[in-house]
């Protein structure tokens, strides 16, 4: 069954209107759109052209419905009318889903931001890990399922700090990294002191390799919880999966995480120990996405438990009645 009336909030691409409106039609629902002022002449014209080829296909008048203006106070308007609005999808940061949080009273599904990891553990596959993390933080930088934390192992770290910190430098990405990071982008260069550092941290493996370009900039408490949706990229040295696990529940926001790995144990140990809709081994965060997972398209994915995670499909825009026929039956 249809879930009813569902009003839909996004920012930024208009080609949500378009999304939007054709999954909430077919999977029997109408809907409400509200997008960004940013893009308010082209969500007028798509929503325009939506609901009149939707006319035409003998749906009523209403089912593709756009309201625009007014700012937060028109949002709260929307959020609490629960006579007339079944549920309610923002897509869109932290802002959004807090300016909701704060008034809804109808229920809510956050496509919400994705604070995504990849950790790369001691017996990582070196050259499939940097072309993963490159995959992940530029195949597409602002939306939600790009890499914004990297997190290596402390055996790893020595060999696969420098190189990958020259390969994202050759992409342009900026990075934010800590104090053993930042010393092996120096040990890498030539600097004695940070050899030192380096040293003195305890790190095993080869000695790093040059990374010419790579200057990542010390990071901050504040870094490894920002969905940067840019070219900028956090980096941090742990020393076990263990501790990977717990910087991942303590800063991800449950969208999608990676580990990659040959050791069976620490994968299914990061696949048990990571609370999120889609945890992957030895693959790209970028496959967390309604078409590539076979369900077509999506309205965003969900970072909630309830009642749908991950990508928001037909499925999840649907519940369910249950249809009983009797002869006369009563209870016992």
């Amino acid at each position: 069954m249809p879930l009813g009336v569902i009003a839909v909030v996004y920012e930024a691409r208009p080609n949500v209107t378009i999304d939007a409106a054709a999954l909430c039609l077919k999977a029997g629902n109408a809907i409400v759109l509200r997008g960004s002022s940013t893009a308010a002449h082209s969500n007028a014209v798509l929503a325009a052209i939506a609901a009149e080829a939707a006319i035409a296909a003998g749906l009523p008048a209403g089912c593709v419905s756009l309201v625009a203006g007014g700012g937060r106070e028109e949002l709260a308007e929307l959020a609490t009318q629960s006579d007339t609005v079944d549920l309610i999808i923002p897509r869109g940061g932290e802002g959004l889903k807090n300016a909701l949080k704060d008034v809804a009273t109808v229920p809510v599904i956050y496509a919400a931001s994705g604070n995504c990891h990849v950790y790369v553990d001691a017996s990582a596959d070196l050259d499939a890990a940097e072309r993963i993390v490159l995959n992940a933080k530029t195949q597409r930088p602002g939306v939600c399922n790009a890499v914004e934390t990297l997190l290596v192992h402390r055996d790893a770290a020595p060999q696969f700090v420098p190189r990958i910190l020259g390969a994202l430098a050759e992409a342009g990405v900026l990075v934010r990294g800590d104090e053993l990071t930042l010393a092996l982008a120096g040990s890498s260069n030539g600097d004695p002191a940070a050899r030192a550092r380096v040293r003195a941290a305890g790190s095993t493996g080869e000695e790093p390799q040059p990374a010419p370009g790579a200057s990542p900039e010390p990071a901050t408490e504040e870094d490894w919880a920002t969905e940067y949706l840019a070219l900028t990229l956090a980096v941090r040295v742990v020393d076990s999966v263990e501790d990977a696990i717990e910087h991942i529940g303590r800063y991800g926001s449950g969208h999608s995480e990676a580990i990659l790995t040959r050791d069976t144990a620490a994968a299914r140990a990061f696949q048990l120990g990571v609370d999120a809709a889609c945890v992957y081994v030895n693959a790209s965060t970028r496959f967390t996405d309604g078409g590539e997972f076979g369900m077509g398209a999506e309205i965003g994915n969900s970072t909630q438990k309830l009642h749908a995670r991950g990508p928001i499909g037909l499925r999840e825009l649907c519940t369910f009645k249950y249809l009983v026929e009797g002869d006369g039956h009563v209870r016992a």
